[in-house]
C-alpha cells in the first residue's frame, strides 16, 4: 500500500521567522521592553546597508578620499555610521559576553553623528536589561539574514516594521494601543482624506503608522512624496523613539518636537495650520488637566472648556484649532463621543455641527482594535464644505454624510476582525459620491448603509451623531412565499412545538411523582 505524503507546511515568511527568533526573549523580558531590542537592532542593520551601500559606490567613482566624510552620506539620505556603529561590527562580537554594551554604544554613536536622529535611539537600553547572550545573539544571527537594501522596490525593513509593531500591538494587549492604530483603519481614513499635498499632522502620533501610510497613498496614486510635510508630537518618550525610526527607516523627514511632550500642556507646534489631520487619540482620557488648568485655552475659542474628566473634546477642539482654511481632520473616537452630554459635551458637539464642521461620520465593527473591546467610530471634520472646481467637489454646505459599516468587515482570528481593501474602497466610495467626484458617480442614500443629513435633521436628533439614527433599517430581503403560505407554515409549527412541549412537562411530572415529590 502506497504511503500518503504528508501535507507540505506553507513555508514561513521570513517576518514570521524573525518574530519566533525575537520572541524566544520573552522568558527575561517583558514584552513592552523587548519591542524596543528587536526593532533598534533592525534599524541598525538597516542604516548599516545603506551605509555599506553608499561606501561602495564612492569606491567604485574612485572617491575613496571622501569615504569618511558625513556629507557625502547625507547627500543621498544615507546616514553616516562610524565603524563601531556598523553592522559588521556588532556580528563579528556577537558572541562576546559584552555585546549588549557594544549595541549601546553603537546606537549612540549613530545619534551622535546624525542630527537628525537626536532623540531617536534608546540610551544604554541593551546593558540595562540584563539580556541574556545566547539569545541576544541568536537574534542577531537571525536580523542578519534580512538584505534590507536588495530590493530596491521593495520596501524590506518597512514591512518588518510594520509587521512587529502590528504583532507587539496584539501581544501587549491593552498597553498596545498607545503606539498602533490597525493598519485597515489608518488606510481607511488616508483613503477618505486624501492627502495628496500639504502638511500632515497627528497630535498624538504614537509610533507614526498615520504618516506611513500618508506616504504610501501619494505613491500608491502616483503622486510625489515630497509634496507632503509632516508633523506630529507625542508624549511618550519610548513610543516617541519608535515613531523617529519608523519614518527613519522608510526615508521620511518629519518634525516631531524636539522631545516628547504632553500636546495640550507643550504644544509643540503652535502655529502650525495642517492641511490634513490624522489621528487616534487615547479613548476617554482621565484627569487631562486639573480643574483649573487650561480653562482659558485659545484652542477651545468660541466653544465651552472640555470637562476635566474625559480627553475626547479637547482632542476635537485642538484639532479644528489646527486645521488650515480648506483642512480636513478624520480620526478614531469612542462611540460615546457621538452622543455624550456630560459637563459641556453636548453644547460642544452642538457648535461644531452648527458651525458646519462635521462632514461624515462613520460607525465602525468591532474588534477591530488589538486593544480594546470598545465600540469606536470616525470623525472626519473639514472648514470648507463649499464646491471644489479643481476637484469638481459638489457643494455640501449644511449636509453630513451618516455611514453604518458595523456590519462590514470579517473576522480573521478568533478576537479580531479586518477592513479588508474591497470593504475600504466601498465606503471611501461612498463618500467621495457624496462629495461629488465624478469618478465615483453620483449618490444616493442607502437604506441601512448611508445618509446624507440636514442641518435640521440632525437639530431633530438633538445634535446625536451616531450613524444608526439616521441611516435607518436596511429593507428586508422578499423571499417570494405568501403571508397566508407562510403564517399557515408558522402556526403549524407553533402548534407542534407546543404538543412536544405538553409532552415534556407529563414526562417531568411523572418522574418528580417517582422521586415522591409529587402533589
Amino acid at each position: 500500500m502506497a504511503k500518503r505524503k504528508a501535507a507540505t507546511k506553507p513555508a514561513k515568511s521570513f517576518e514570521e521567522t524573525l518574530w519566533e527568533t525575537a520572541n524566544k526573549l520573552r522568558g527575561s523580558v517583558e514584552s513592552s521592553e523587548y519591542k524596543h531590542v528587536v526593532l533598534s537592532l533592525i534599524f541598525l542593520k538597516f542604516v548599516s546597508d545603506k551605509f555599506e551601500e553608499r561606501r561602495a559606490e564612492l569606491v567604485a567613482e574612485d572617491k575613496g578620499d571622501y569615504l569618511d566624510m558625513v556629507e557625502f552620506y547625507t547627500m543621498q539620505n544615507v546616514f553616516y555610521l562610524p565603524e563601531t556603529s556598523r553592522w559588521s561590527h556588532i556580528q563579528q562580537h556577537a558572541k562576546q559576553g559584552d555585546i549588549a554594551i557594544k549595541i549601546d554604544s553603537a546606537l549612540a554613536d549613530v545619534e551622535k553623528s546624525n542630527a537628525s536622529l537626536k532623540g531617536a535611539l534608546p540610551n544604554n537600553y541593551f546593558s540595562r536589561l540584563g539580556l541574556d547572550g545566547s539569545k541576544l545573539s541568536a537574534l542577531i544571527d537571525a536580523i542578519d539574514n534580512i538584505d534590507t537594501v536588495e530590493d530596491k522596490e521593495e520596501d524590506t525593513v518597512g514591512r518588518v516594521y510594520e509587521y512587529f509593531l502590528g504583532k507587539f500591538a496584539a501581544s501587549e494587549g491593552k498597553l498596545g494601543g498607545e503606539f498602533y492604530t490597525p493598519k485597515c483603519i489608518v488606510n481607511l481614513i488616508a483613503e477618505m482624506i486624501e492627502p495628496y499635498k500639504g502638511k500632515i499632522y497627528d497630535p498624538c502620533c504614537g509610533s507614526g503608522g498615520m504618516f506611513v501610510q500618508s506616504i504610501k497613498f501619494v505613491e500608491s496614486h502616483h503622486g510625489n512624496k515630497k509634496d507632503i510635510s509632516v508633523y506630529g508630537q507625542e508624549f511618550t518618550s519610548t513610543t516617541y523613539k519608535l515613531a523617529k525610526m519608523n519614518l527613519a527607516v522608510r526615508g521620511l523627514s518629519a518634525n516631531l518636537g524636539e522631545v516628547p511632550a504632553d500636546t495640550f500642556f507643550k504644544d509643540q507646534h503652535p502655529d502650525l495650520k495642517a492641511d490634513y489631520i490624522m489621528a487616534n487619540p487615547p479613548f476617554n482620557l482621565k484627569g487631562w488637566r486639573a480643574t483649573d488648568e487650561l480653562t482659558d485655552d485659545p484652542r477651545w475659542n468660541g466653544y465651552e472648556t472640555p470637562p476635566t474628566g474625559n480627553a475626547n473634546y479637547a482632542w476635537i477642539l485642538h484639532m479644528v484649532s489646527k486645521l488650515s482654511e480648506n483642512g480636513v481632520a478624520g480620526f478614531v473616537l469612542a462611540n460615546g463621543s457621538m452622543s455624550t452630554n456630560t459637563k459641556g459635551e453636548g453644547q460642544i458637539r452642538q457648535k461644531l455641527v452648527e458651525n458646519d464642521l462635521v462632514d461624515c461620520m462613520i460607525a465602525l465593527p468591532s474588534q477591530l482594535f488589538y486593544t480594546t473591546q470598545i465600540p469606536v467610530c470616525l470623525w472626519f471634520l473639514t472648514k470648507n464644505k463649499k464646491a471644489d472646481k479643481d476637484r469638481d467637489y459638489r457643494n455640501r454646505q449644511g449636509e453630513t454624510l451618516f455611514i453604518d459599516a458595523r456590519k462590514i468587515g470579517s473576522m480573521i482570528s478568533r478576537t479580531q476582525k479586518e477592513l479588508d481593501a474591497n470593504d475600504i474602497a466601498s465606503i471611501a466610495r461612498t463618500y467621495h459620491a457624496w462629495r461629488g467626484e465624478t469618478k465615483d458617480g453620483d449618490y444616493e442614500d442607502e437604506p441601512g448603509y448611508c445618509k446624507s443629513a440636514k442641518l435640521e435633521d440632525i437639530r431633530k436628533h438633538d445634535y446625536v451623531l451616531t450613524p444608526g439614527r439616521y441611516v435607518g433599517a436596511a429593507p428586508l430581503e422578499d423571499d417570494g412565499i405568501p403571508f397566508e403560505t407562510k403564517m399557515t407554515e408558522l402556526t403549524q409549527t407553533l402548534y407542534a412545538q407546543m404538543e412536544e412541549s405538553a409532552k415534556l412537562d407529563e414526562v417531568i411530572r411523572k418522574n418528580l411523582e417517582g422521586l415522591g415529590y409529587g402533589k
